[in-house]
């Protein structure tokens, strides 16, 4: 329980610590200085989540960095299993990216503001069309340069077995013409959602795949495209 009190006693803290920097990237983003920023948000962002894995007791074990393509924007898909997913792939997967995010993300001060910055996309699940515009604008932002994460299944399996990948995902790699970057994650419930949203240590692994190109697929390649990347993500649960 003391463990559990000091994580969120530090979410908060270091949040509102962080905050002065917001006026240092606001300035860069008022000069359009977006690779300076891009690289900034990122070196501050990857800081903040790892306070926030290194306060669980979390033991990580990551597979695959040289997978992580350095010259062009990708899409990072991977199962969800837990809370800590997130700040797992922020601290751990060294490379500027933004995430497809719950809309509720944007009811969190501060933290709503970093995601901005990020180019994180809100999506409301609950309205096709606004879910059609989210997939749109993360197209826009793939082409733009800035890469990607999304969690396909779209809530946690908490230790269950993988839930289906929603296909609308993927055209987000397809339309854009960005490779897939699979990412498996194992055992991360066990930080929290094992133990009734108490906070306790564990180790937890992080495999990086090869990435799947989706320039130039066919009709049927795109079909079972979705199947494909479960197929390597599975492979390391």
């Amino acid at each position: 329980m003391l463990r559990t009190i000091a994580w969120y006693s530090n979410f908060v803290l270091s949040l509102v610590t962080m905050s002065p920097r917001l006026i240092q990237v606001n300035l860069l983003d008022k000069k359009n200085e977006k690779q300076k920023k891009k690289e900034l948000v990122h070196r501050l962002t990857s800081r903040w989540a790892l306070s926030q894995v290194r306060m669980s007791g979390a033991k990580v074990k990551v597979l695959g960095h040289e997978n992580i393509p350095n010259d062009r924007p990708v899409l990072f898909i991977s199962n969800h299993q837990s809370n800590f997913d997130t700040a797992l792939m922020m601290c751990f997967v060294d490379k500027p990216k933004g995430f497809i995010s719950k809309h509720e993300m944007k009811k969190i001060p501060l933290l709503r503001t970093w995601m901005k910055h990020m180019e994180c996309v809100f999506m409301d699940r609950s309205s096709l069309r606004r879910s059609a515009e989210a997939i749109a604008e993360g197209v826009k932002i793939l082409k733009g340069g800035q890469s990607l994460v999304i969690f396909p299944e779209g809530t946690r399996s908490k230790g269950g077995p993988m839930g289906e990948f929603k296909a609308g995902s993927f055209k987000l790699a397809t339309k854009a013409g960005v490779p897939i970057v699979p990412i498996t994650l194992k055992d991360t419930y066990k930080l929290m959602e094992l133990n009734n949203s108490k906070i306790k240590p564990a180790e937890v692994e992080m495999h990086i795949h090869p990435p799947v190109e989706t320039a130039n697929l066919t009709a049927e390649e795109e079909d079972t495209l979705s199947e494909r990347v479960k197929a390597i993500i599975q492979s390391k649960l």
